[in-house]
């Protein structure tokens, strides 16, 4: 079996209304999130973060040509007991990589991981989302008043 690495990365994505976008996990109805996803050995934070925005939303980042913005910060959480089996033995904790990404409103998602997605305002997020490291990230973006990122 090939175990997980316990690095993944965390990417809020929010649109020009400033509305943060949340996706509710098949596994767990009670479980919101943003994109998630674990790092592959031969990849940076930022690809992993490129790759997962696609394959859990289909929003091509470069065919959009939304900037990424790499926080450059990281964040530890312990691994939920029921997902440990997917690690090496003995691994409880996971860093986490954040990034942000504005993207248009209207931007059509395709979910592929998740039941249903919403976009809400950030304090609605914030409280929707199940991790915390998940509301901090969006609470700080709140706070920062949604960097522009765009210069179209």
């Amino acid at each position: 079996m090939r175990y997980k690495l316990p690095k993944s990365v965390l990417v809020i994505i929010y649109d020009e209304r400033r509305h943060v976008l949340v996706m509710q996990r098949l596994d767990d109805s009670n479980f919101w999130q943003s994109v998630t996803g674990s790092m592959e050995p031969d990849e940076t934070p930022a690809e992993t973060a490129q790759r997962e925005v696609r394959e859990e939303t289909g929003i091509d980042i470069d065919a959009h040509g939304y900037p990424l913005l790499d926080c450059g910060e990281q964040h530890q959480y312990e691994i939920r007991p029921q997902w440990r089996h997917r690690y090496e033995p003995g691994v409880t904790l996971n860093t986490e990589y954040l990034f942000y990404l504005q993207v248009r409103s209207g931007q059509p998602v395709q979910l592929t991981e998740h039941s249903d997605y919403v976009w809400l305002p950030a304090t609605e997020a914030a409280q929707k989302v199940w991790s915390a490291t998940n509301k901090n990230a969006i609470l700080d973006l709140l706070k920062t008043g949604f960097a522009e990122q765009r210069s179209d």
